[in-house]
């Protein structure tokens, strides 16, 4: 921070003084040219008409001149934007897909983690021989203490990561052969940590399923118990969310990413402490949608409540990265 402090003093210091320099030239320069155009007059060389005329045209030529030290600022500035863009370009992808990846091929989506190992630093394991099976269609929630690995196991299965030892299978294939596009456009996932985007909420909620119509959308806000909230604000649907949903509470952000994944319609449903934020009324509402809309759905449910849980066909305890 104190680096970034002393790089933007730095930069308007420096800016001031090309201006004033600038500024200096342009006015010297324009005192002068108007004396020998004064002393043209006195001699009867010019005529006050050419006078005008000179100071009109020094006039459309300085004041563009201005504008310089701005503008090569900004181009400057533009291009440093435009190498760091291009550094991220050629960031190379820590998870890659195969050369011969081929699209997952959804039947049934029964999930299941072979002898899973993972460790974001070798030196510290967060995962250790977890094996489990989801059945097609059927709902397992994980609970377990802070830093069991429960949201490791997420994002190992939405493939932020691969996983170091074992492998995760849907339908029999292994997760490392299928394209990632396929793999994540099967999973919904409502997370710990909703994002929401500074725009409506009906953008929002429609960036589940690009293109789908509003009444689909409305009808996924019911599911998620948060359309009438939505109905009551002066913009409804067209209400602006903030920055990062700013505008909203938490239980709102968590309603609106459940709407959106109710909305995106997959064949795998995840659920990160979907309702941590929500009121025990809120929350049994909810329940009550997530159990409709989960139905016939391969569910992975990770909570800290017990009432999240416990219509849950399986319970697995994790901890210490191991299912114990």
């Amino acid at each position: 921070m104190c680096a970034y402090e002393t790089a933007a003093v730095k930069s308007k210091v420096t800016l001031s003084y090309l201006n004033i320099g600038q500024g200096a030239i342009i006015s010297l320069g324009l005192v002068v040219l108007m004396l020998m155009a004064a002393n043209g007059v006195v001699a009867g060389t010019m005529t006050v008409g050419d006078f005008v005329l000179v100071n009109s045209y020094l006039i459309q030529l300085f004041l563009p001149l201005n504008f310089l030290g701005f503008v090569y600022r900004e181009i400057k500035r533009s291009l440093t934007d435009m190498e760091s863009m291009f550094q991220l370009i050629d960031e190379p992808e820590e998870v890659a897909d195969a050369s011969d990846a081929v699209p997952l091929a959804v039947n049934g989506a029964e999930i299941a983690f072979d002898d899973v190992s993972f460790a974001y630093d070798q030196r510290r394991p967060v995962l250790q021989g977890v094996s489990f099976t989801v059945p097609a269609g059927r709902s397992v929630a994980i609970v377990g203490p802070s830093g069991a690995g429960k949201s490791t196991i997420s994002r190992l299965l939405y493939r932020f990561y691969d996983v170091t030892g074992g492998a995760i299978r849907i339908d029999g294939q292994d997760l490392r052969g299928v394209t990632q596009a396929s793999l994540r456009g099967a999973i919904g996932i409502v997370p710990q940590d909703t994002v929401l985007f500074n725009d409506t909420i009906f953008y929002n909620i429609a960036y589940g399923r690009p293109g789908a119509a509003p009444a689909e959308v409305e009808r996924a806000a019911k599911l998620a118990r948060i359309h009438d909230f939505v109905m009551d604000l002066p913009d409804s649907y067209n209400a602006t969310v903030g920055e990062r949903g700013l505008k909203l509470s938490g239980g709102e952000k968590q309603r609106v990413a459940i709407a959106r994944t109710i909305l995106k319609d997959p064949a795998v449903l995840m659920f990160d402490e979907a309702t941590s934020a929500l009121d025990t009324h809120t929350e049994k509402e909810i329940q009550v949608s997530l159990r409709e809309v989960s139905a016939g759905r391969t569910t992975l449910i990770i909570a800290h409540r017990l009432s999240t849980v416990v219509d849950a066909d399986q319970i697995l305890v994790l901890e210490g990265g191991r299912v114990v």
